[in-house]
């Protein structure tokens, strides 16, 4: 329970003993608090006393999504991300159009350049390595739409209408990061959030869902 929440029950219970006790009461108010503990005491202009206890309730936990990451500080975009990056379209029906052409499947990204750090992370740590790339070359769909949030690093108008149209099939929750990976025909083989490791342990997640690969 935060202080200001606290502090409003305290209150309330002070004027609720004052009101309920009536003005014979209302002489002279007592509140002692102590961790979630509430004391209050009344004394009237005779001597008599009312007093009265109460406990605060902890506040709710709040629920958490498993993929999606904590709301994060703006940050600087880096300076190169993975736009116009070799191998990686952001029209996911182009993705789609050569992955049905090469039978290779699609690995589509989508992240939050300037604000998301896991994303950050996962795009300077997995994606924009050389080993992935000629990991990827051959075998992979490279897709990835970017969800900026500062003004000066908002995509084209026609961009950004790729990536709401892909985030619309693909990513509806709204996680991020987010990788999806999708057969040649276009069906969901699996999501997941950020993977640690580098290459090496994305390469082997992907194995587990395309052993062919």
């Amino acid at each position: 329970m935060s202080f200001s929440t606290f502090l409003s029950l305290v209150r309330a219970i002070a004027l609720g003993l004052i009101f309920s006790a009536g003005p014979a009461f209302a002489q002279k108010t007592t509140i002692k608090a102590k961790d979630a503990k509430i004391k209050a005491k009344t004394t009237d202009a005779a001597g008599n006393t009312r007093k009265i206890k109460a406990v605060a309730e902890p506040a709710a936990p709040q629920p958490v999504s498993p993929v999606a990451s904590a709301p994060q500080t703006v940050l600087p975009a880096p300076a190169q991300g993975l736009e116009g990056a070799s191998g990686w379209v952001s029209d996911l029906s182009a993705a789609q159009a050569q992955a049905k052409a090469s039978g290779r499947p699609i690995l589509a990204v989508f992240s939050g350049s300037d604000w998301c750090k896991p994303c950050i992370m996962y795009e300077q740590e997995v994606f924009a390595q050389p080993e992935f790339a000629a990991y990827a070359k051959d075998k992979l769909v490279l897709a990835h739409f970017d969800f900026p949030r500062l003004k000066k690093n908002q995509p084209s108008a026609a961009q950004i209408k790729l990536n709401e149209t892909a985030a619309a099939q693909l990513n509806r929750e709204g996680d991020f990061p987010l990788a999806v990976v999708l057969s040649p025909e276009g069906k969901v083989l699996a999501k997941t959030g950020y993977i640690a490791g580098g290459p090496a342990a994305f390469e082997a997640y992907l194995k587990t869902i395309v052993p062919t690969l």
